[in-house]
Parts: C-alpha cells; sequence; structure tokens
C-alpha cells in the first residue's frame, strides 16, 4: 500500500504541474480579445469553436449550480463526523488521521477556489445576472471532483454493506460524470476552463489519497 500511496502522490504531483502549465499556456496561446467586453481569451479558436458547438444551456447552468450544494454537503457530513470524534476523544490527534487530513485537503480546494476568484485569469463567455464572473477554473467542476472522490474513497473505507457501499460508489460516478459533462455543455464556461478545473482537482485528490495510503503503512 505504501508503494501505492507513494504512485499515487507522484500521480497527483505530476497532475498539479500540468495544471500549471495548462494556466501558463491559457495565457500565451492563441490569446484574443474574444470575451465579454473584448477580455482575453487563451486558446481562442479553439474556445470558440466548442462554445459556437454547444451553444449556451442556461437551464442546464441553473440545474448543475444547484446540485453543486452536493458536495457541500458531503464536506459537512465529514466535518461533523470529525467533531464528534474530537468530543467523544477529546483529543484533536485521536481524529482519525483520514478525517484530520481531508479536513486540510478541504480547506485547500477552497482555498484554490477563492484565489481564482479574486485573481481572474478570464471571464465566462456570458453574463450572469448582468455581470461578468471569473471563468478560469471552472469553480463547480473543481469542487465536485476534488470532493465526490473522497466519499467513494472513505464509503469504501468504512461502509460494510456492500449493497449500500456499492450504490453509493455508483452514485458518486453517475453524478460526477454528469455535473462534469454538464458544466462542459451548458455555455457558461470555455473548454479550457473545464480542462483546468479537471487537472487541479485530480491532482489534489491524488495527493490526497496518496497521502492517507502512505499514513497507514506507518
Amino acid at each position: 500500500m505504501k508503494k501505492d500511496g507513494r504512485k499515487l502522490l507522484i500521480a497527483g504531483l505530476i497532475m498539479m504541474a500540468a495544471f500549471v502549465i495548462w494556466t501558463m499556456l491559457i495565457q500565451t496561446v492563441d490569446v484574443r480579445p474574444a470575451g465579454q467586453n473584448g477580455t482575453d481569451i487563451g486558446f481562442a479558436a479553439m474556445n470558440l469553436a466548442f462554445h459556437r458547438l454547444t451553444g449556451v444551456h442556461m437551464s442546464i447552468y441553473t440545474i448543475t449550480d444547484w446540485l453543486g450544494l452536493v458536495p457541500i454537503a458531503v464536506c459537512m457530513v465529514f466535518g461533523v463526523m470529525g467533531l464528534i470524534q474530537l468530543v467523544k476523544r477529546k483529543n484533536l490527534f485521536k481524529v482519525d488521521g483520514d478525517i484530520l487530513l481531508l479536513g486540510v485537503y478541504y480547506i485547500l480546494v477552497i482555498a484554490g477556489y477563492l484565489i481564482f476568484e479574486m485573481i481572474p485569469l478570464n471571464y465566462r463567455p456570458v453574463l450572469i445576472e448582468g455581470r461578468m464572473e471569473a471563468s478560469y477554473p471552472s469553480s463547480t467542476t473543481l469542487l465536485v471532483v476534488s470532493v465526490m472522490p473522497t466519499l467513494a474513497f472513505e464509503v469504501r473505507r468504512r461502509m460494510k454493506n456492500t449493497a449500500l457501499r456499492c450504490a453509493l460508489y455508483v452514485f458518486t460516478v453517475v453524478f460526477t460524470a454528469f455535473m462534469v459533462i454538464g458544466r462542459t455543455v451548458s455555455g457558461v464556461h470555455w473548454l479550457t476552463d473545464i480542462i483546468g478545473a479537471l487537472l487541479l482537482s485530480a491532482g489534489l485528490y491524488l495527493i490526497y489519497h496518496g497521502t492517507v495510503n502512505m499514513m497507514e503503512e506507518k
């Protein structure tokens, strides 16, 4: 398991490096003032072609926006689980290590979200309620792909009921796929926003998974 942990950790670091490179590329490759109010967009030809292909579907945007509450609820469930363990055991360091690490992981995900909200690298291809909003990386995609795999991971580790465990695992996969596809075709993000979110969230999750595996081997 320790070797698996190291492999996952290395894979996560590679994905994070890919995210950094991708972020640099969207600031330098085929940059044109093709966004809202003439804002610059990297990979303009690809982004514009994909946006013309999908069009804008505000109903899908609204559905995926509301369903973004699901991963937030997952975070809250694990937060309550950690709080209950803390109250019962009366020592922070007696809380399960994977739950403590999960709290740190969620904080990093939220920090990534806030950083890119405060420092917009580009803006959505459409106005939202008449306002320009930061678009890179897709915050909903980042949240879903970062959080939902942790649900499947923890369910597999902690739940003994095989049928329920399988049902939750299938739900996680289907829900994540629906959200990523829905956000991609809704037309409220550039394609590069989705790709960036997938790279970042995959990197963060692999680092979390690998670190848990390595901790348990010690």
